[in-house]
This record gives structure tokens, C-alpha cells and sequence, in this order.
């Protein structure tokens, strides 16, 4: 018997489908034009996003190292390098899955992948020191300025043997790692050198264990990117990687013995920044199934996952908007909805693989019902929602146009060069007119809990984009784009 909830989403999804078919090409294209928005440090001669300009160019002079680079992860001006590396690992996840299939847009792709992961070979190139982020965000926020002007501290956060911060440590590590795979074929010494690297990385996270809250390194990442799950997560995420890249056995052993001995519960349908759950048992699913290794827990934790997630869950880890977008319980963030559905094609994709369903109490789920889902989620982003807007940036007719974005929300310095100081932005904060600088393919944090969106720019929560919202949409959208 089919549930009620599991009926309407059903009906929203059919009904959202005959509505639009969306351009997936271009949202791909523009999804990947984002990046270069928002990159720190000295822009290339090839920057699409023109009316962007060199910023933060004497990053880690504070500490006599280079930290010049990186992305800044949001709206704001600050390199929060645990979202930044777990952007990076998603960025390569996606195209290692469906680099395949991004034709022409597969050589942006790769950039903004090295954009970042050149990054993160300065934040990890002193021995036993890894920097974890750069500026203070406390003044920073205390601020409405461009990158390209900004004039707050740029302190840079380390995490050591003594002051330890595992989570960022092995998401770093994580980042190397599945960046490596992306370069092996078009850049082999460069792949060689992340994978070193990306070990070492590990090794300094799992020799000294600890959570970056807890260290001198808190009062900067606290409350903006703390870690509220746990660093074994990471630690695990980080060996899945390492073995994905290395195929050493030592790697996947320590995940399968660890996991064990984690000291903390299984958050069977968490996918995100903070964490890595659902996201390890989906990575190692394609390896188990077609080893002589134990499935369990990990394939049990993935089908778990499934089952948490499709309508109809008696024992469900979304909810559902009454315009079907997946959501967690007080969290209105399109990042769930990009995360998730990234995990649901490509767990489909090794079902169909290993010609398996998963079991459900409520019913048998297939492959082609996950990609359905995952499709129906990626829709309403582009505009098949009650609203009819995309809440991606100049993606459609109707698109979020004041969104909370210091450089895209005040004139461009090659339209007004002068220095527009810390509190002199504040007129362009609180303007109702329009962001004059398009930051193309960045996706805000999205509507509530009813489905309704404010377009206003004083509302971060719905108006803001981040670096890792994008980054599961980019396989995504390359997904459909050749699957339409």
C-alpha cells in the first residue's frame, strides 16, 4: 500500500517534471563559473567573472608562510578551509563519477579542482602544521567590504601536534587524496604529489587526534564552522579516500576495523561539511560489492540510508516540503538537498551495477527511483518549485537578484575604484535595488520549510551561497546533462 506521503511527493515530482525541462548543459556551465567567483589570491588571465579583481594577496605573512589562494567559502571574505576542503573533495568526486559527461565544461572543471588543491598544499606544506583557515571572521562580519578592499585582520589558524584539529586535518587529506585520481591521467606528478601529501596529512590527523573546537583554533571556527559531529567521521572519510586513491590495504583496514571504534552513533542520512556518514558508506559500497569482503556495516548503513530518506520512511531522516525539496528538521539549506541527491545517483549507479535493490520496510527501491528522486531535487533547485524561481544566479527568467555577497552586492573596483571602507558598504548591504555584479551559478541557501523564498539580503540563512551547495550539483548537473 502506497503511504500518503510517499503518494503526494510522487504526484509534486510527475507534476514538477511535465512542467519545465531545464537546460542542465547550462546550469552545469554556470555551476562551475561560480568558482571563479569566489576565488582569493591573484586572478588568472582566463577569469570569466570579470568584474572580480586580486585580493588577500599577503595571506600567511602574519606567519612568514604564502596562503595566498584558496576560495572564500560564502558571502563573506574569510577561507574556512574545512568547507573549502570538503568543497574540493566533492568538486573531484564528481568528476572522478561524471567527468565523463562534462564535454566542453570538464577543463573548468579541473581548474576550479586545482584552484583549490594547490591551496591546500601551502596550508599543509610545514611539517606537523596545518592551517585551518585565514582571517578573523568576528571582524570580517563586523564588515560590508569587497575582497578587494577588505582591511580586516588576516590572521592565519594552524592546528599542531599540541593544539590538534583531526576533522579539517583529514578532510584536507580526503581532498588530496580524491583530487589526486582526478589528475593521474592529464597531470601524473602533480597526482603523485597530492596523494604523498594527502598521506602525510592523514598520518598528522590520526597520530594526534582531537577536535580544532577544542584548540587555540576554536575562537576563529567557532561558531561559524565548528565541528558538531565528531572528527572520527573525517578520519574514516579520509582513509576511504586514501584507499580509493592508493588501493593499499592498510587504508581500507582502518576503515573497517575503525569504524567499530568510533565512540560515537552512525548518522545513517547525514551528508554535508560537518558530517561524512552517509557519504562513506555510498563511497565504499562500489568496492564491497564486488569484493569477498563483508558488506557490514557499510552497504547495511548505505541501503539504511535509502530507506531513511525515500517518502514513505517509517523511521524517515528528512522531511519533505509541501513542494517536495528534501530538508532536515530545522535546517532550510539547499545543501541537503544537493548532497543527498548527489549520494542517491551515484548509490544507483552501483546498485544497478551489482544488479541489487534495496529492501525497505516500506517497499522494494530501485535504482531508477533514487535517480527519480535525485532528479526531482535538482529540478525544483532550477525553478520547478511554488515559487517558480531558480535559486541558482542567472540560471532562468527568475532568479535570486539581492543575494548576501559582499562582492556581488557592492560596484565592482573597476567600476568604483575608490576604497570602500569596513562601514561605508553598509548602504549597499541594506539597498533594496539589486546586486549589480551577477555572481553567475551560485546557489543561495534557498526556501523554508513551506516552500517560500524572501530575495532579500539581509536573510543569510535563504540569500547566501556557498562553495559547497555547488559542488554536489556539479555532477549532478553533468549527470542529467547526458541523461536527459
Amino acid at each position: 500500500m502506497v503511504s500518503p506521503v510517499s503518494l503526494m511527493v510522487a504526484i509534486l515530482v510527475v507534476t514538477a517534471a511535465a512542467a519545465v525541462t531545464h537546460d542542465y548543459k547550462d546550469a552545469l556551465m554556470k555551476s562551475i563559473m561560480f568558482y571563479e567567483g569566489q576565488r582569493s589570491g591573484k586572478l588568472p588571465p582566463n577569469q570569466r567573472i570579470t568584474w572580480r579583481a586580486d585580493s588577500a594577496l599577503k595571506d600567511g605573512f602574519d606567519s612568514h608562510v604564502d596562503l595566498v589562494g584558496g576560495y572564500y567559502d560564502a558571502g563573506d571574505n574569510i577561507k574556512f578551509h574545512f568547507p573549502m576542503a570538503f568543497t574540493t573533495t566533492m568538486l573531484a568526486w564528481s568528476v572522478i563519477e561524471f567527468g565523463d559527461t562534462m564535454y566542453t565544461e570538464l577543463p573548468h572543471a579541473l581548474e576550479a579542482i586545482k584552484w583549490a588543491t594547490d591551496y591546500l598544499l601551502l596550508a599543509t606544506n610545514t611539517p606537523d602544521v596545518v592551517y585551518v583557515q585565514v582571517g578573523d571572521p568576528w571582524a570580517d562580519h563586523n564588515c560590508w567590504e569587497r575582497p578587494e578592499d577588505m582591511d580586516t585582520p588576516r590572521t592565519s589558524v594552524s592546528v599542531t601536534k599540541e593544539y590538534p584539529g583531526s576533522e579539517v586535518s583529514a578532510e584536507i587529506a580526503a581532498a588530496l587524496a580524491a583530487s589526486s585520481i582526478v589528475f593521474r591521467k592529464s597531470l601524473p606528478e602533480y597526482s603523485n604529489w597530492l596523494i604523498n601529501r594527502a598521506q602525510q596529512v592523514f598520518y598528522f590527523a590520526d597520530t594526534y587526534r582531537g577536535s580544532y573546537n577544542n584548540s587555540r583554533a576554536g575562537h576563529f571556527v567557532c561558531p561559524f564552522y565548528c565541528d558538531y559531529s565528531g572528527y572520527q567521521d573525517e578520519l574514516l572519510w579520509g582513509a576511504a579516500w586514501l584507499h580509493r586513491a592508493t588501493q593499499k590495504p592498510y587504508y581500507l583496514n582502518y576503515v573497517l576495523s575503525n569504524v567499530y571504534k568510533m565512540g560515537r552513533p552512525w548518522n545513517i542520512g547525514e551528508f554535508g561539511w560537518d558530517t561524512k556518514d552517509a557519504g562513506i558508506s555510498v563511497l565504499l559500497s562500489e568496492y564491497l560489492f564486488f569484493s569477498k569482503l563483508d558488506w557490514k556495516p557499510f552497504v547495511t548503513y548505505a541501503d539504511e540510508f535509502v530507506c531513511s530518506v525515500i517518502p514513505g520512511s517509517s523511521n524517515p531522516s528528512v522531511i519533505y516540503t509541501p513542494g517536495g525539496l528534501i530538508q532536515k528538521p530545522k535546517m532550510n539549506s539547499l545543501q541537503i538537498a544537493s548532497s543527498l541527491s548527489f549520494l542517491f545517483v551515484v548509490y544507483a549507479r552501483n546498485l544497478k551495477l551489482a544488479n541489487r535493490v534495496v529492501q525497505c520496510d516500506h517497499g522494494a527501491v530501485d535504482p531508477s527511483r533514487l535517480i527519480d528522486l535525485a532528479k526531482s531535487q535538482v529540478d525544483y533547485i532550477l525553478g520547478n518549485n511554488p515559487m517558480k524561481t531558480s535559486y541558482m544566479v542567472d540560471y532562468g527568467q527568475q532568479f535570486p537578484r539581492r543575494i548576501h555577497h559582499r562582492g556581488s552586492s557592492s560596484p565592482s573596483i573597476k567600476v568604483h575604484k575608490e576604497h570602500i571602507k569596513c562601514k561605508e558598504g553598509t548602504t549597499y548591504y541594506a539597498s533594496q535595488g539589486p546586486n549589480p555584479n551577477l555572481l553567475t551559478g551560485a546557489v543561495v541557501g534557498g526556501p523554508d520549510a513551506h516552500d517560500w523564498f524572501a530575495d532579500d539580503r539581509t536573510n543569510p540563512g535563504q540569500s547566501e551561497p556557498t562553495t559547497y551547495i555547488n559542488a554536489p550539483l556539479v555532477g549532478l548537473l553533468a549527470y542529467f546533462s547526458a541523461n536527459q
